[in-house]
């Protein structure tokens, strides 16, 4: 497997310092989910008129832009047009950077309509992203995440989109502490879809000051109590040889160690697996 960290977790640095520590930790790759106050790339001037160069720097240092974290939601009916836009600008930023994924979330208004509805929706944009020049070449991945955690619901779009160029990111620790899944039942839904999978550990810990609204707190991979070896050792004796990201999420926890601390330290616990 191959291993990148998302620029989440580090959302003062600039694209010289993302570059230069990914290489001093020992990452093969990096996913783009922002840059300093920009959480979209696209419109970002070294993916757009200096996208030359930022490709030179990256490929000069050894490493792979392995995904583009967009911030399409799928299953929106209201945002479809700003969505397939989006998907429009990341094909052309992911073409330029031979970059292999492109992460997309479900969204869309579950509560009021149902999964199944808003998994229509979902279908609809998806068929449209896909008509656009290039789209095809590219693996759009649909995370486990916000309304679409089980897996059950995300094959509800996986099952009327079966073109290898759609597929599922599994984040591990979501389908547990949040789907009540184990990852044994998860992959055996997902498992052939998967394209990706994101880590990140967590303790249940209520009365914690730094615990979210639902009792967890984010903690160190490998101090938790989420299912992250299990799910990652599936994944290898299945022959997933793709990427796997620390999903350290600094920009929405501003409370989370500095980067300088996190990505070393999810480096160490990955080579300490036995998988």
């Amino acid at each position: 497997m191959k291993l990148a960290f998302m620029t989440l977790g580090c959302p003062t640095w600039d694209l010289a310092t993302i570059i230069e520590r990914a290489v001093a930790y020992g990452y093969d790759g990096i996913d783009f989910r922002g840059i300093a106050d920009a959480i979209d790339i696209t419109v970002l001037p070294e993916f757009t008129s200096g996208i030359a160069e930022t490709h030179r720097r990256i490929d000069d240092a050894g490493l792979k832009v392995c995904t583009i974290s967009s911030s399409i939601k799928v299953c929106d009916p209201d945002k479809k047009a700003e969505n397939v836009e989006e998907a429009r600008r990341t094909i052309e930023v992911a073409t330029e950077l031979g970059v292999e994924n492109v992460r997309v979330f479900g969204g869309g208004p579950v509560e009021s309509i149902g999964h199944a509805a808003a998994a229509e929706i979902g279908v609809s944009t998806i068929e449209d992203i896909l008509a656009l020049d290039g789209a095809e070449k590219l693996h759009w991945l649909f995370e486990t995440h916000d309304h679409w955690i089980k897996s059950a619901d995300c094959m509800l779009l996986l099952d009327k989109i079966s073109v290898p160029a759609f597929g599922a990111l599994w984040d591990i620790g979501h389908t547990s502490r949040v789907g009540g899944e184990s990852p044994v039942q998860t992959y055996a839904a997902i498992g052939p879809r998967v394209g990706y999978a994101h880590i990140k550990d967590a303790v249940f810990d209520a009365e914690h000051p730094l615990a979210m609204a639902d009792g967890w707190r984010y903690v160190p991979a490998g101090t938790g109590t989420l299912p992250l070896a299990e799910g990652l050792g599936i994944l290898s004796r299945n022959g997933y040889d793709g990427w796997v990201t620390f999903e350290h999420e600094k920009r929405w926890h501003p409370e989370l160690p500095e980067p300088e601390d996190a990505f070393p330290r999810f480096i160490e616990w990955f080579r300490s697996l036995d998988i």
